[in-house]
């Protein structure tokens, strides 16, 4: 650390002594008119960075007040630093390696609930305050029957936000036109409508008065979105070198990669509101987020379902190894382009661009994403991922797609393995073990079907019968699938007796001929 002792600190006195740093004006200057949930690398490097370019070019005029959503967090840090941190981008756009950085100054103060629950009340009586966002986790939008209206602060976000509109409510006398835009980045499935339902059955709990309750639904808009930003935070292994370079130290130094994108379903008032696609943002304003969030799931999250343990049993540890690879960054790209997209409902040229977006974020040399990592609980990402494209496809063209198949069987032979070891199901491959993490139940019965396996032809039948038909995995039993079971079985077969490498490669040259045909 002697290196760094002698660079100043980033804070609001450094911008001063070096304007050259930015020319964007401190959040301090603004009116506060973001309430934020969170403080964590995500928002900082996603929302915050959307307002602070929103304030750049003259179209917010607003700040962001940070509430700590747990016990322990980076408040007393981020006031240390007042608001003001690094964001350094980079990835691959166009082809090209980009790398870009900016000091973020959108953020005027950060709160914590926990040390002083007045203040945080106190913000509910700012005029000016127009939004609420939040990334309090996927757990952190549920309704929590313990938590108390004289908590200070209550252990839930619900409740936390339950007791800033009641003081809102109260402090503007039920002013209708003092609600808030509520925009929740959390990763769950219509999350602002999760959020409302919390909220109220906390009110009705809690034995709320019917008025603030007509308030809370009828004054503030809910809208649910969809987030997508590879934030990867702090570079703890290449800090040093990064404040040298920039000629300052800075503890909330956070990284992403350069793509983004921000769904918001609700009103058209709100994107009047908010002129994020005027500042040149990545942000699409709907009343009908379905066909994005689709998009997303299948083609983003599918691609990494349908082919990362193929590529995996194939002898690769990451994502970009994946995309170096001709053999499975074609067999992924192929899978995508013909097999889902084509299930899919949005213009397919709009579809093509984004899956050509999604290979370059995967071919970014900044992350180093594990194939592991990916494969926590499979079996309910391919059920969520990957098995809607299946069905569709089967619907529409009267056959099982080979490679999204192909899939399937990669699944049941990456989940090879007998025994379970701190609640991980072992697996082998090149003679080197590996764990297989899944809901214990999953773990199991795979364990003791591959136990059962007698090598044989038969036996993969057998064994594929028996995982096709477990309807609480899929929601159904597969093996109505007219061609599902026999093509699974035979490419597990393949699998099995000639190797991953071997067996990818006869797929996709028997895909080739049956396409030139």
């Amino acid at each position: 650390m002697t290196a760094t002792k002698a660079l100043p600190h980033l804070n609001a006195e450094l911008l001063k002594a070096r304007p050259d740093l930015t020319s964007a004006t401190p959040g301090s200057v603004f009116p506060e008119r973001v309430l934020q949930f969170g403080e964590g690398n995500f928002l900082r490097g996603f929302v915050d960075w959307m307002i602070h370019g929103m304030n750049q070019k003259g179209l917010f005029g607003g700040s962001v007040i940070v509430v700590q959503p747990v016990a322990q967090g980076l408040i007393p840090k981020l006031n240390e630093q007042n608001g003001i941190y690094t964001l350094l981008m980079r990835g691959v756009q166009n082809g090209k390696v980009v790398e870009e950085q900016q000091v973020i100054t959108a953020i005027s103060r950060g709160i914590d609930p926990y040390v002083d629950f007045k203040e945080y009340l106190k913000s509910a009586h700012i005029p000016e305050l127009r939004w609420i966002v939040s990334n309090t986790t996927e757990a952190g939008i549920a309704y929590s029957a313990t938590d108390q209206p004289t908590d200070q602060p209550p252990s839930s976000y619900p409740a936390k936000l339950a007791l800033l509109l009641l003081e809102r409510y109260k402090a503007f006398k039920g002013d209708v036109s003092k609600g808030f835009i509520i925009l929740p980045c959390e990763l769950i499935e219509r999350n602002g409508d999760n959020l409302k339902k919390a909220i109220l059955q906390t009110a009705t709990n809690w034995q709320m008065e019917p008025g603030f309750i007509d308030w809370t639904n009828n004054a503030n808009i809910f809208t649910n979105t969809l987030v997508d930003r590879i934030v990867t935070g702090y570079p703890r292994q290449e800090d040093e070198a990064l404040w040298t370079k920039a000629g300052y130290q800075d503890d909330l130094l956070d990284c992403s990669e350069v793509f983004h994108l921000w769904v918001i379903e609700g009103p058209e008032s709100v994107s009047a509101e908010l002129p994020l696609q005027k500042a040149g943002f990545n942000v699409i304003f709907t009343e009908n987020m379905t066909p994005y969030r689709d998009r997303k799931v299948r083609i983003l999250n599918g691609a990494h379902t349908a082919s990362v343990l193929a590529a995996f049993l194939a002898g690769q540890d990451y994502v970009a190894e994946v995309m170096k690879d001709s053999l499975t960054s074609g067999f992924m790209r192929r899978a995508i382009h013909e097999e889902v997209i084509p299930t899919l409902t949005l213009p397919k040229q709009e579809l093509e661009n984004f899956a050509e977006a999604v290979f370059e974020r995967f071919s970014n040399p900044f992350i180093k994403h594990e194939l592991l990592s990916i494969s926590l609980n499979s079996v309910s990402k391919f059920k969520a991922r990957v098995l809607p494209s299946l069905e569709r496809y089967v619907e529409l063209y009267g056959k099982v797609p080979a490679r999204l198949t192909f899939g399937l069987a990669s699944l049941i032979a990456f989940y090879r393995g007998t025994e379970i070891r701190d609640s991980a199901l072992i697996g082998l491959r090149n003679g080197k073990q590996y764990c297989i993490k899944d809901d214990l139940s999953i773990l199991k019965l795979f364990a003791g079907l591959w136990s059962q396996y007698d090598g044989t032809d038969n036996g993969v039948a057998t064994l594929t019968d028996a995982i096709l038909q477990q309807n609480e995995w899929w929601g159904r039993d597969l093996r109505g699938i007219a061609g599902l079971r026999g093509e699974v079985t035979g490419y597990l077969i393949a699998i099995l007796n000639s190797g991953m490498t071997s067996a990818l490669t006869k797929l996709e040259q028997q895909a080739g001929l049956q396409k030139s045909i």
